[in-house]
């Protein structure tokens, strides 16, 4: 999907966004949040949307996100408003395929069900691998195709409807896997559909 599509795709959903996905895609977050409230520190989450993580990071993690989509934007800085969240240390447009920002600026860096939206997930992966610290967690939640029970067919179907979705339903994990400087420490299905898959890497030195 080019940036184009994604840009008008997430135009149409940032309104309903939370209420169409949110619970289904929830249970990736909360892993995500769990391991970086535990370790403490700064997290950058690239296409960090309408910001549905914010609300279980703990508050002695500093939180950077950035979004292609200024209309998801919108709805993470209203969200931050709302609560009152003094954690988050800004929300920003960028492409998750340049960021300007320095390497090693974050002790984890989460992708939370963008990887099957960006036209280049192995470009992604890398500015995620850089701007990681060595030692640090690169963190991924995402659909992948033939890793959740009994919805291959599913997934057969809704691949044509990729732009007007807004995600590759058959996107394979071998696209997230080859990083010479991420290695794999957890994979694990998450509850309660088993759509999903959350995936954690160690930055190498």
């Amino acid at each position: 999907m080019q940036a184009e599509a994604i840009q008008r795709s997430y135009r149409r959903w940032a309104p309903i966004y939370d209420l169409a996905f949110g619970r289904i895609t929830q249970g990736g977050r909360i892993l995500a949040a769990r391991h970086v409230n535990a370790q403490g520190g700064s997290v950058l989450e690239v296409g960090i949307g309408t910001g549905l993580a914010l609300d279980f990071y703990g508050p002695q993690v500093q939180v950077t996100g950035i979004d292609l989509s200024e209309d998801m934007l919108r709805e993470a800085r209203a969200r931050v408003a709302k609560r009152g969240l003094r954690n988050v240390a800004g929300l920003h447009q960028m492409d998750a395929t340049q960021v300007a920002l320095p390497d090693a600026s974050f002790d984890h860096v989460a992708a939370m069900h963008i990887m099957s939206v960006v036209p280049d997930p192995e470009a992604v992966l890398a500015e995620m691998a850089r701007l990681c610290r060595p030692g640090g967690s690169v963190l991924i939640a995402n659909h992948f195709a033939g890793h959740a029970g009994g919805w291959s067919l599913a997934e057969r179907l809704a691949a044509p409807l990729a732009n007007l979705l807004g995600w590759h339903s058959d996107f394979p994990m071998a696209r997230v896997l080859g990083h010479p400087k991420l290695h794999l420490v957890e994979q694990v299905q998450v509850r309660p559909f088993g759509l999903m898959t959350f995936l954690r890497f160690r930055r190498l030195e």
